[in-house]
């Protein structure tokens, strides 16, 4: 695979920012030509350094009032019941994000839901009531902030 140089970092930048930027704009912030960002971006995509392009969504338009992390622990981190959490949370439409971890906890969920009674019924009947599951800690999420630009930790003299 090719390394990803500056330009590409810059590209990868301005659409992190804003996906809806223009391929004109990117070229003229990065200063390389319209044929040549496209080119970047595009091949960027293709070998999947850009995996896709997303709305960010208020959730409180969707009827969505509470955000939590869910820290799950397992009652024993084996393959099958790791492969059988992460099954199940696929499946469950409050799980924004799965995250599986090292520490004490094996998984953190992201979960998207209308209300209190919303999160205890789904923390007791779809995370608790999995037979691998040993232990559940819900944190309510107050805000957060989402950091956009990421780039490359390598040559930032680490």
């Amino acid at each position: 695979m090719k390394r990803i140089d500056r330009t590409d970092e810059r590209i990868l930048g301005l659409l992190q920012k804003n996906a809806r930027t223009t391929n004109r704009d990117v070229a003229e912030l990065t200063g390389v030509a319209p044929s040549t960002s496209l080119e970047r971006t595009r091949r960027l995509e293709e070998i999947g350094v850009i995996r896709g392009y997303h709305a960010d969504v208020d959730p409180s338009h969707m009827g969505v009032n509470i955000l939590a992390l869910i820290a799950v622990r397992l009652t024993k981190h084996k393959p099958g019941g790791v492969r059988d959490f992460l099954t199940h949370a696929d499946c469950l439409q409050e799980v924004r994000e799965v995250y599986h971890v090292a520490g004490a906890d094996d998984f953190l969920l992201h979960v998207a839901v209308r209300d209190s009674e919303h999160l205890r019924r789904f923390v007791l009947e779809s995370v608790t009531a999995r037979p691998e599951v040993d232990h559940v800690e819900t944190n309510l999420i107050f805000s957060h902030r989402r950091r956009y630009a990421l780039t490359s930790l390598w040559d930032n003299n680490m």
